[in-house]
Order: C-alpha cells, then sequence, then structure tokens
C-alpha cells in the first residue's frame, strides 16, 4: 500500500459524493478512499454489536462488497456514512440470525488487540500502563454487556460521532427514540466510568487493520467484472 497515502491526500478535498461519481465513471481504483474514510466507524459497529475482531473484519470486507455492487444505487438522501453504517448494521444482523455464529465474542473474553490508552493524559510510568490496560477492559466489558439497542446507540453517537438524525436514520427509528436510548446508555455504565472513557479509543481500528481491510477489499474488488 506504498501509495494509499498519496492517494488520500490527492483526493481529501474531494466529497464521498464526487469520488462516488468517479469510482462510478471507471475509476474503481478510488473505492480504497471509500474504505478508509469508514473503517474505523464501520469497525466500532461490528464490535458494539460483540463481534471479535477477526469476525468484525469480514462483516467489514462484506459491507464494502455489498456497498461496491449498490453504489449507484446510493441516492444521496443521507449522509454516505450513514448509508454505509446501515450496510454493516445489516451485516452484523444477518451474521446473528446464522446458527454457524460460532465466534461470538463472550462476557469472559477480554480485547486482545493492542488496547487503546484511555486516560486523557499519557501515561509512561509501567506500574500505570498497567493499570492503565486494565482499565480499559473494563470499560470495554462494561460497554459489551448494555444490551444490543442501547450499546448500538451509544456506540453511533459517541464513539463515532454519528448525530442524532444521523442515527435515527441508520437505525431507522425516531429522533427522541435516539436521545432516549443514549440517555438510558449512559446511565448503564457507571458513573465513574463516564468520567474516564475516551470516545475515540475505545474499539479504535488501528492503522495495520485498515491497511489489511483495504487489502483484502480492492483484491476482490478488482476480481469483479
Amino acid at each position: 500500500m506504498g501509495t494509499a497515502v498519496n492517494l488520500v491526500e490527492q483526493f481529501k478535498t474531494y466529497t464521498d459524493l464526487q469520488i462516488i461519481g468517479k469510482i462510478l465513471s471507471g475509476e474503481k481504483e478510488l473505492f480504497e478512499i471509500i474504505i478508509r474514510r469508514n473503517n474505523p466507524y464501520l469497525y466500532k459497529v461490528g464490535r458494539s454489536y460483540g463481534f471479535n475482531h477477526e469476525d468484525t473484519e469480514d462483516l467489514m470486507q462484506e459491507a464494502y462488497i455489498n456497498a461496491y455492487l449498490h453504489l449507484g444505487d446510493f441516492k444521496n438522501l443521507a449522509e454516505f456514512k450513514t448509508w454505509m453504517v446501515r450496510i454493516m448494521l445489516n451485516q452484523c444482523y444477518q451474521k446473528t440470525q446464522k446458527s454457524s455464529y460460532k465466534n461470538e465474542i463472550s462476557t469472559e473474553t477480554t480485547i486482545q488487540e493492542k488496547l487503546p490508552t484511555l486516560m486523557k493524559n499519557h501515561i509512561q510510568d509501567s506500574e500505570k500502563m498497567m493499570i492503565n490496560k486494565e482499565l480499559g477492559q473494563i470499560i470495554e466489558r462494561a460497554l459489551l454487556k448494555i444490551p444490543h439497542d442501547y450499546r448500538i446507540v451509544f456506540s453511533l453517537r459517541e464513539l463515532n460521532g454519528l448525530s442524532v438524525k444521523e442515527t435515527a436514520e441508520a437505525m431507522s427509528i425516531s429522533e427522541v427514540n435516539v436521545k432516549v436510548r443514549l440517555n438510558r446508555a449512559k446511565t448503564m455504565l457507571k458513573k465513574e466510568l463516564e468520567t474516564l472513557y475516551s470516545p475515540q479509543d475505545i474499539f479504535e481500528f488501528n492503522l495495520i487493520y485498515c491497511d489489511r481491510i483495504v487489502e483484502k477489499t480492492m483484491s476482490r474488488i478488482a476480481q469483479l467484472a
């Protein structure tokens, strides 16, 4: 992915709609930009849905392929990010309906990937780093224990930064419902955790993983007619 940075930099001022237009005109290599722009959002959706890292990556790849095949159906009636999130939510739902769903994350499972730094200040002391690591695991476990409907709203609003309107559109519920569910989700988390978590760091998608998703997805797209 040596040209990845150059490609993203070259088209950084282009809107999603402009990128989509170019892809539909034959520049399918630009779909990489779509992937890189949406990876963090889709990853957090998958993890918040309760899937482990490996299953989430698989679901993301399928969501991107699905989006690529139906890119011409995007009508710009909502944010493209919202459209992508809805596809990912649908992939997650379908996965849970399959009897072969064998890699579901359990309440005993800890996050084994590189854990994020959840404290506001960078901690260099090794002993404090250990405490911080354990804290990150506690927070992520707490989030995974929140009922599904509330957890997804929390993820979309707090972790992914979607607006109330975007979240409502992604989940096909009212904006009032979004606000109610978010408030209840926050209530379910202990107050001491609310003062410590850093939304952008929970379920963070590492750049290494991003490159891998791009490579796998673009490889499959290259094989499509």
